[in-house]
């Protein structure tokens, strides 16, 4: 309905509704009215007859016109009440549109109010439900932290009382160590030299029988001989591994993580089965030593201390824990960040602890106090991290800003910045900590010299792709080659001193995208895992 027609309608509703009271009035007001025109017109009449008639006149006629005078009187009285009442009910009408404007004027605004205090109570009523709400979550919480710390408590004073204990059997299991490597590392030196003294018998002897009959021995064939002999005649070259020795399903799903022992042939796995396995393969096989439990979401990282005494994982449960590798037993939880934690790496000493998070947060713990005891704000989401071991006072972390950081642990900010052409999903630290190999997300591998803060080498190849956001590549013992895993499932080596073209590419063994390898840092053996619970070691023969 066009709005014109409203207005009219309720104008002539409000007319009928005000003009309603006062119909027989004005009906009676119009009856009078022609009353006194009808009289008027007889009064003229009537004079108009006196003035024609005589002087002396009718006593009938003056009767008549007397009481017609007073009729008329009566009449003008009448008719003047009449418009008096009218003056007065027409002020009253305006009085009452008046009073009647000032009601509608004062009805809309209280229902415009009323309309904005029922927004604001429903408001206010979704609020306070929201807090009822966060105020029961948060009494869950602190019900849930009490019981934790109470358990804490307890558990803090049992340890207490086997530290010292500890700490006794540890110092002699140290002083055994030390002494059951001396007695290794004497026997195996004895058998290399034996072996080198008996393969240089054979290789003179051959050279003497060559010697004596030259006619079947080329030059290019008596360089090759030589150049296989090992020990004090000539250095062999570095064999690089080829073959697939071991293989293996070490988790119930996507393995994430892999690293080898410092001090004997283990292997450590993490998966998303919440779990660290131990693996010996010292015998050939895989055999699984041991199953360090605790995490409540997949293992995103695993290391070893500098004795290989203790492991510590990162997980994706917003914690990252600390095993011993004798018993089995888990030490301790650092908790603190509100975001999966992606690498946790010991710093120089088995007591401190580096994390790194997709929080954008770093944050070290003293294992001695059980309390992390310093943050860094990153301003992005860390996927690895490294250490220096030599000072262990120096934290390189690769982050999502395609950017690496290097931390003083004295300092709040990072003191140095490197910016890559990727998210950084890994970083391998040389052995003499003068080199930083990343893994960056756009399918490169990228090697710093920290002694000038510069990328000299980028290795790249055909068919190689960084298959996740947590792909690790490493250096060998020597720091001459890396080697990295491939969203196809093979594993690519390199020479550091040819980025352009692969050294060897290890193929046909994993079925889905490598996650992570590990260099064993005596042998040329190489460990590789995949997100299809797979694992495989590859060795040089």
């Amino acid at each position: 309905m066009d709005w014109k027609a409203v207005i009219r309608q309720q104008l002539e509703s409000r007319n009928s509704r005000e003009t309603a009271s006062f119909q027989n009035l004005i009906n009676f007001y119009n009856k009078i009215y022609d009353s006194s025109i009808l009289l008027r017109a007889q009064n003229i009449q009537l004079e108009s007859q006196i003035i024609r008639g005589n002087t002396g006149g009718d006593s009938v006629y003056s009767e008549k016109i007397s009481a017609l005078e007073q009729k008329l009187l009566v009449q003008q009285e009448e008719l003047t009440e009449l418009h008096r009442r009218r003056g007065e009910n027409a002020q009253m009408i305006i009085d009452l549109n008046a009073k009647l404007q000032l009601t509608e004027q004062t009805l809309t605004s209280k229902n415009n109010s009323l309309i904005e205090s029922l927004k604001l109570v429903a408001s206010l009523r979704a609020e306070i439900s929201l807090y009822q709400k966060n105020n029961s979550e948060l009494k869950q919480l602190n019900q849930v932290l009490k019981d934790e710390h109470q358990a804490l408590q307890l558990a803090f004073t049992k340890l207490e009382e086997k530290l010292r204990a500890l700490q006794d059997e540890n110092r002699e299991l140290v002083v055994r160590l030390m002494t059951y490597k001396s007695k290794d590392a004497e026997k195996l030196n004895e058998e290399n030299d034996h072996l080198v003294r008996k393969r240089n018998a054979i290789m003179q002897n051959e050279l003497k029988e060559a010697a004596n009959d030259m006619r079947g021995v080329t030059a290019e064939c008596l360089t090759t001989a030589v150049s296989n002999s090992v020990g004090p005649i000539m250095a062999s070259p570095c064999a690089m591994p080829s073959k697939a020795s071991i293989r293996f399903d070490a988790h119930d799903g996507v393995v994430s993580a892999v690293k080898w022992s410092p001090v004997d042939r283990m292997v450590a796995t993490g998966g998303e089965d919440r779990k660290v396995k131990l693996w010996d393969v010292s015998k050939g096989v895989a055999e699984c030593k041991g199953m360090l439990i605790g995490s409540n979401a997949g293992v995103m990282s695993v290391e070893f201390d500098s004795t290989g005494g203790q492991i510590v994982a990162a997980s994706n449960d917003l914690a990252s824990r600390v095993w011993t590798v004798n018993d089995q037993r888990l030490r301790h939880t650092l908790t603190g960040h509100c975001a999966k934690v992606m690498a946790a790496k010991f710093m120089g000493e088995p007591n401190k602890v580096v994390t790194g998070s997709h929080d954008r947060t770093l944050k070290i713990y003293d294992l001695r106090v059980r309390a992390c005891v310093e943050t860094k704000f990153a301003m992005s989401s860390c996927n690895d991290l490294v250490t220096s071991e030599t000072v262990g006072t120096t934290i390189m972390s690769g982050h999502f800003d395609k950017r690496i950081r290097f931390w003083d642990t004295r300092t709040e900010k990072p003191h140095t910045e490197i910016e890559v052409q990727g998210r950084v999903t890994s970083l391998d630290l040389s052995r003499d900590c003068n080199y930083l190999l990343s893994c960056v997300r756009d399918d490169t591998l990228r090697l710093v010299d920290l002694r000038t803060n510069k990328i000299i080498n980028t290795f790249e190849a055909d068919g190689f792709k960084v298959g996740c956001d947590w792909t690790r590549a490493v250096f060998n013992l020597d720091y001459d080659h890396v080697a990295v895993g491939s969203s196809e499932g093979s594993v690519f080596i390199w020479a550091v001193s040819n980025p352009e073209k692969p050294l060897v590419v290890l193929r046909n063994e994993h079925n889905a995208p490598v996650t992570a390898v590990s260099w064993h840092q005596f042998t040329n053996n190489v460990a590789s895992v995949d997100r299809s619970r797979r694992a495989v070691v590859w060795a040089d023969v």
